[in-house]
């Protein structure tokens, strides 16, 4: 659960609060941003269980300080921090990705990320079940048609 944590008194972040989907080994934007602050004056911790550093930015300059687990994962919108974007994207995403929290001065803004595994294998239980009751009729189909010849061939 990284979460964007500004290092500056008492300011709001800008944060989405819409559900965003992404697949197992896929990538997602988590968004942060704070519109009326210089880079210069902010400092943006992303964080993981409160602990692992997923990316850090002071000063508007990126510490390279990144946890193993996010090494080569992390993109940060570099190009859009001139209009106070900290949003970073998520790649090769895992189940340990599940859900992201975004944190402010006040209560948590939560981001989730859906991984729609469950659903899959729902869905290749569900068509494993009716390939089997499919066989299953044919079967059944197949005994009553051999049981009907068999009444009508009996003297």
């Amino acid at each position: 659960m990284p979460d964007c944590v500004f290092g500056h008194i008492v300011f709001l972040i800008s944060v989405s609060l819409d559900v965003t989907e992404a697949v197992i080994g896929g990538s997602v934007v988590l968004p942060c941003s704070k519109h009326h602050l210089k880079p210069q004056d902010i400092e943006v911790f992303w964080r993981h269980n409160d602990s692992k550093i997923v990316f850090d930015i002071i000063k508007g300059k990126n510490l390279d300080t990144h946890d193993q687990r996010y090494k080569n994962r992390v993109e940060l919108f570099t190009s859009k921090n001139l209009r106070r974007n900290y949003s970073i994207k998520l790649t090769d995403l895992n189940h340990a990705d599940e859900t992201v929290d975004v944190e402010k001065s006040g209560p948590v803004l939560s981001v989730y990320i859906v991984v729609p595994v469950l659903v899959l294998l729902f869905a290749l239980i569900a068509n494993q079940i009716i390939f089997y009751l499919g066989i299953k009729r044919a079967q059944a189909a197949s005994f009553a048609s051999v049981s009907n010849e068999e009444q009508t061939t009996v003297p």
